[in-house]
């Protein structure tokens, strides 16, 4: 991938998760913005947890899991959220570790951290940093941190190697990397990868179980292991093509049936462990 590819798909996830994060904070509540009923992002948190929170940090929310409870948090813990949003998994995660532990969020969007600090305000939260950049460099020391977490974001990255370096860079000897991302059961063609729509909705950059697991291992990491939680078919294919306007940017000689089909069966939600070696 080029230098310059990679900067659309930077640009690209930019403006959509701006949008989100707009649209949130106006409490708009209609199209591909409304997170919380999405195909991907529905039903993923508990109501005695959501209830607890800033709306506007569950509406904003773009993930496909839980980190928070994959991660088994324990007080006094530091945690990293790579890719926080609008914080709804960094604020859980402080009420977690508690006062006496840490929870920093890392974005690039500047509209999801002026509204991550806007929730924070509002749940008085005070073990909290949200922090400004990209997953790839994250600003903190190495070996800092006792928990990575990340919710749907690892996949939207075009330098998957360098944000698990990092995770690992960062993590405490015996640290944790719990993850929530899309993953793939089988290779998507060179053309449907191609579909930037696709990619910011979290399907075009997600990496083959295989490859994700060796990238894991490459970075150092122990333990790998990556768990299914669902698998996304049929009707469920055809509304996600429609939250991301994918009919609108397929070329013209593309057989839509062919790519629905390629789809189908191909995506899950799944969660990604493993650990620094101690």
């Amino acid at each position: 991938m080029t230098t310059s590819d990679s900067e659309q798909i930077y640009e690209a996830v930019r403006d959509r998760y701006a949008t989100a994060a707009r649209a949130a904070s106006n409490k708009a509540c209609c199209g591909p913005s409304d997170t919380t009923s999405g195909v991907v992002s529905s039903n993923l948190y508990e109501k005695d947890e959501t209830d607890a929170l800033p709306a506007d940090a569950v509406t904003a929310s773009l993930g496909c899991g839980n980190p928070t409870m994959l991660a088994d948090l324990q007080l006094g813990e530091v945690v990293l959220d790579l890719g926080s949003g609008g914080g709804i998994d960094v604020l859980l995660s402080a009420r977690r570790v508690g006062p006496s532990g840490m929870a920093y969020g890392l974005d690039m969007t500047s509209e999801m951290l002026d509204l991550a600090r806007k929730n924070q305000a509002e749940a008085g939260l005070t073990n909290v940093e949200f922090l400004r950049g990209r997953i790839e460099d994250v600003p903190l020391p190495t070996g800092t941190v006792d928990v990575v977490i990340s919710n749907c974001v690892v996949n939207l990255s075009p330098d998957k190697d360098a944000v698990l370096r990092e995770a690992f860079r960062v993590l405490k000897p015996g640290g944790r990397l719990a993850i929530a991302d899309i993953v793939l059961r089988s290779a998507l063609s060179e053309q449907t990868r191609a579909l930037i729509g696709l990619w910011t909705g979290c399907v075009a950059g997600a990496l083959v179980v295989e490859d994700y697991e060796a990238k894991l291992r490459a970075a150092g990491f122990e333990g790998v292991a990556i768990e299914p939680t669902r698998v996304f078919e049929d009707d469920d294919i055809v509304s996600l093509a429609a939250e991301l306007s994918v009919d609108a940017e397929l070329p013209k000689d593309t057989d839509r049936d062919k790519v629905m089909a390629e789809l189908s069966g191909s995506i899950m939600s799944a969660f990604v462990r493993g650990h620094k070696p101690a």
